[in-house]
Formats: C-alpha cells, sequence, structure tokens
C-alpha cells in the first residue's frame, strides 16, 4: 500500500485521521510545522516530517520521495479573527500552500482531499437557504472563507490543467477529543476548559447564533470516504442542524452564568450545512448525537490536563 500524505497531522482533526489511517495499516506521513499542532498527538507508527507548507521546495521533495497516493491538506490558518487581522499571512498559508500542495500532488501523481469551510465560505445573505446545499452561490464575510474558497479554486484548476484528483469537504464547526481549550478556534473546548475552572464562558454577541456542530469522528469516515470516493466534487458534511451558542453550554451542562461581549466583525448569525450530497455519494450521514459528542469532548479535555505530558486521547478511544 503507497503511503499517505497529512498536511496539519499533529493538530486536532489531523490526528484524528491519522489514527484511522493507522488503524487501517497506512504508512501515513504527517507534514506539520507545530505551530498549532503538537508533536504529542502524532501516533509512534506514523513519521513527522516538522515542515512548514509555505515550503513548496520541501514538500515537492518529500511528495516526490514518498510517491503517496493521497494527499490529506488539513493544514491551514483557521483563525477568523487572525485572519482579518493578518490578511497576507492568512493567503500565504492558505492560499500559497494550497498550491504548494498541489505541486506536491502533481508531482507525486496523488489524489488531495481538501478540507474547506461550510459557513465561511457561503457566508450570510438575503435569500440563501439554511440549511444551506453545495448549489448555493458563495459569498465569504471574512478573509478566512476567502482564501479557503480560493483554494477549492485552485484544486479545480490543477484538475482541469494537470488532471489532479481532488474532493473538497466543506466542514461544518468541528468539534471533538483533541480540540485545544486554550485556542482561538474551537468553541466547544474553549467553553469545555472554562467550565472545567469554574470561569464564566465568553459569548459574543447576544448568544443565539447558530452553528452546525458536527463531531470529529464523523468527520474522519467522511475524509477516508472521500479518498475513495469520486473525484472533482465538493462535498458538504454537517448535521444540518442548527444549535445556538446558549445551547451549546447548556448541553455542556454549564452552571455558570456566560459572560457577553460585542459581537464581532466576520461572524455569521446562521450557519448550517445540507450534507444530503455526502449521503448520497458516500453513503455518509453525522452518526454521533451532539449529547454523546459533548461528552467525549469533556472528557478529552479532562483527561489532558489530568496528564498533561502523556499523548491525549482521541475519538477512537474516547467513545
Amino acid at each position: 500500500m503507497a503511503p499517505a500524505i497529512v498536511t496539519g497531522g499533529a493538530g486536532f482533526i489531523g490526528s484524528n485521521l491519522v489514527d484511522a489511517l493507522v488503524s487501517e495499516s497506512v504508512d501515513v506521513h504527517v507534514v506539520d510545522n507545530l505551530s498549532n499542532g503538537k508533536a504529542l498527538n502524532v501516533p509512534v507508527a506514523a513519521t513527522l516530517h516538522e515542515l512548514d507548507i509555505r515550503d513548496a521546495d520541501a514538500l515537492v521533495a518529500l511528495a516526490e520521495r514518498l510517491k503517496p497516493d493521497l494527499i490529506f491538506h488539513l493544514a491551514a490558518q483557521a483563525d477568523v479573527r487572525k485572519a482579518l487581522e493578518m490578511p497576507t499571512y492568512d493567503a500565504e498559508v492558505n492560499i500559497g500552500g494550497t498550491i504548494n500542495v498541489l505541486e506536491a500532488a502533481r508531482a507525486a501523481g496523488a489524489r488531495v482531499v481538501f478540507t474547506s469551510t461550510g459557513g465561511a465560505a457561503y457566508g450570510e445573505y438575503g435569500g440563501l437557504t439554511v440549511p444551506t446545499p453545495e448549489t448555493a452561490e458563495p459569498r465569504p464575510l471574512s478573509h478566512y472563507g476567502m482564501s479557503k474558497l480560493a483554494g477549492e479554486g485552485y484544486l479545480g484548476l490543477y484538475g482541469r490543467l494537470y488532471g489532479v484528483e481532488s474532493a473538497v469537504l466543506r466542514l461544518g464547526n468541528v468539534y471533538g477529543p483533541r480540540q485545544d481549550p486554550h485556542g482561538e478556534a474551537g468553541v466547544v473546548a474553549i467553553f469545555c476548559g472554562r467550565l472545567l475552572d469554574g470561569v464564566a464562558p465568553t459569548v459574543f454577541g447576544d448568544g443565539l447564533q447558530t452553528r452546525d456542530y458536527i463531531y470529529v469522528g464523523d468527520v474522519v469516515r467522511a475524509l477516508l470516504a472521500a479518498a475513495k470516493g469520486p473525484a472533482n466534487v465538493t462535498v458538504n458534511i454537517g448535521n444540518g442542524r442548527e444549535v445556538s451558542v446558549l445551547d451549546l453550554i447548556e448541553g455542556l451542562g454549564g452552571e455558570i452564568e456566560p459572560e457577553f461581549a460585542e459581537a464581532r466583525a466576520g461572524e455569521l448569525q446562521r450557519s448550517a450545512l445540507d450534507a444530503s450530497r455526502a449521503s448520497e455519494l458516500y453513503a455518509w450521514r453525522g452518526e454521533v448525537s451532539l449529547e454523546a459528542g459533548l461528552a467525549a469532548t469533556k472528557a478529552s479535555v479532562e483527561a489532558a490536563r489530568a496528564n498533561p505530558d502523556r499523548r491525549p486521547p482521541g475519538f477512537l478511544e474516547v467513545r
């Protein structure tokens, strides 16, 4: 079996994907600059290459040497606020880095499975259907959404010009084990951390804004399905259910009243994804309930706190 490369494989979603690939006896090579990911997240059965996707020459050289069949491209600048403050950096990582990954795939003859964004790509405007299907016109309201959408465009271009196969998954709000409770993205883990500390969670805006929360284990199943499914498709991955921020806090068993702060630029009021195409193409649907997923996330955060020097449990270990 040819090896697979996972960019961003030391991060939250990436490391859970690596675990699943390793469990299927795939020779996995992780590409991560460890700016957000942690070496501790990478299992001993995988090989970590401390490499930045902005280093085009090194990335192409690695692909030429390994000759992978698959490149799962998860490395990204995923912080909406940072993108707003540093739009050039956001573009360098999410657009330039994706072009470099595509050059590596072109050199190796590999298929690229690309994790994009759902809500941030579609944006919010009058007449937009919620839950939103892939046929809706994308109108990003953030630099992050725009850069990920541009990355999708380059995947299409490389398919037309060079025959590089790809699949784009537009994800809802992913949560689950190994999500960083100290990060800027990942509200579920952040709330878990604050509630465990007995500190009031901060809610930006009125707390009635909705998102489509999807468990990381369900996302990993979608990524594996996309690796084997039809090429050159764009597919939403979500539950199609709107959950408000206040509902989320209640679901975590929060007995502490949240603190409210001013709404932030680029944030959507409503977002949910129509994933019927994923059902048609992959026979996929979200299987983990919000209740079970929140419990698993909370357990993972608690375990990581109790043993900070040990590899934190992933979704395969937290049921």
